[in-house]
């Protein structure tokens, strides 16, 4: 089948919405609902047959489909909600000492950064964190000389660096992240490794053997087509003895004085599965859909590396597309690598307070003051008048439009951001957010 715009039928979208955000939320082909709604109806319909002999099966065949998808021992996989809750699983489980610091770059997700301030915050003082600054556009070599660089001057003043956590592709400004690069500059300098993957699989190609992280964390629900809530996590053998207990503790959980018992005949699945496998009653149909996820892009999207490039070209050719209407740009370095993913981010001619380097004389300023009533105008004119969202946002005072590629669009929804965009700027630089009596 081919990829484009008329398969937007093949998802249950409303008939006048535009998804050109899927890097929030994600979505999911009608298919793999039908089958979420039949795990739904078989855990109702025979409640303990289902908790203690189907879903086991269904679960260890879903975590081989994520294993195989990302190229990992199918012993070093387990399915978590989404990836703050691997993020948490890891920052609440690691023992912290004396002088601990934990690295993250400037680009971390705002929930990830809370996560790691409320692990500082518990630990009473003996634990901090220190941010990496990079600015952008970036070459990958210099975000991992960046890293070398803070991590080599915590230990110049008598602290031990002793994680880092960054993204596999970062969400404001989006790009994909030198993350492989990253994560061996973490090993050869003795650093434990947290990749947040929350954009990540079934965009891009992952290869969890030979790259190797400490831990890795990545959302089956935005990009792989998998109902809310599952992310697949990633622990290899050497570090699972590091997390003793899943957030919520299972029911397959040993004291350290028993760690690793013996499997009974009814179960023969290694601790490290069972403790993830069930942390009480919930809804964990989506978990079980993941196969059924992968063959539905595999039989009618015909299979991963399809998906993966046309995703990829659509990006970069319906970014450049956008940005040329403008007359501006795509945000990207000089190897283009940030877009070799599917989210880009257009600059608008559109600047907060001042002008900056580069600006056209026709290009717009808004107030500060106005900035709140001015956002809040263009999220309502997104979402209500165009039926569509395309997160905006700010750097170094111009403002751009994140836009998600996936296999339901073309360039002819490029054309639509498009129009949005020149309207955007047209009603700031008209002030007609200052009229609209919604805000």
């Amino acid at each position: 089948m081919e990829l484009g715009s008329h398969l937007k039928g093949e998802f249950p979208f409303d008939t006048t919405w535009t998804n050109l955000n899927h890097g929030s939320f994600g979505t999911v082909p009608k298919v793999v609902l039908s089958k979420q709604r039949e795990y739904q109806n078989a855990a109702l319909s025979r409640p303990d047959h289902f908790m203690w002999y189907d879903y086991p099966r269904l679960i260890e065949s879903s975590r081989a489909a994520a294993a195989a998808l990302v190229n990992a021992p199918v012993e070093t996989v387990v399915f978590l909600s989404n990836t703050t809750e691997g993020l948490s699983t890891v920052l609440r489980n690691l023992e912290w000492e004396d002088g601990d610091v934990i690295l993250h770059f400037s680009t971390v997700y705002d929930l990830t950064k809370k996560a790691i301030d409320f692990t500082v915050d518990q630990q009473g003082g003996k634990l901090t964190t220190q941010g990496i600054e990079i600015e952008y556009p970036v070459e990958d070599e210099e975000v991992v000389r960046r890293f070398e660089d803070a991590a080599r001057a915590v230990r110049d003043s008598g602290k031990n660096p002793c994680l880092c956590v960054f993204e596999l592709v970062s969400s404001q400004p989006a790009g994909l992240f030198p993350w492989e690069a990253l994560v061996r500059a973490c090993r050869q300098l003795g650093i434990l490794s947290m990749v947040d993957g929350a954009q990540g699989v079934g965009m891009i190609k992952l290869n969890l053997a030979a790259t190797d992280p400490d831990f890795l964390v990545s959302s089956c629900h935005k990009w792989l087509f998998v109902p809310h809530s599952c992310a697949v996590f990633y622990v290899p053998a050497r570090n699972q003895h590091l997390l003793p207990s899943p957030l919520a503790t299972s029911r397959g959980y040993s004291s350290k004085s028993q760690r690793e018992p013996a499997a009974s005949s009814f179960d023969a699945k290694s601790y490290f599965a069972r403790n993830f496998e069930f942390t009480g009653t919930r809804d964990a149909s989506a978990w079980l859909a993941v196969k059924d996820a992968l063959a539905y892009r595999e039989a009618v999207l015909g299979g991963e590396d399809r998906i993966m490039q046309y995703l990829v070209r659509l990006n970069k050719a319906g970014g450049q597309q956008i940005a040329e209407r403008l007359g501006t740009f795509v945000l990207d370095n000089s190897k283009g690598t940030m877009t070799d993913c599917a989210l880009c981010n257009v600059a608008l001619p559109l600047w907060l307070d001042a002008k900056g380097a580069g600006a056209k004389e026709s290009d717009v300023v808004l107030p500060v003051e106005a900035l709140d009533r001015a956002m809040g105008w263009i999220f309502k004119l997104l979402m209500e008048q165009y039926k569509t969202s395309m997160p905006p946002f700010i750097l170094g005072k111009r403002f751009f439009l994140r836009v998600s590629a996936q296999v339901y669009l073309d360039l002819k929804d490029y054309d639509f951001a498009a129009v949005i965009a020149e309207d955007i700027v047209r009603g700031i630089r008209d002030k007609s957010y200052l009229e609209d009596s919604r805000l």
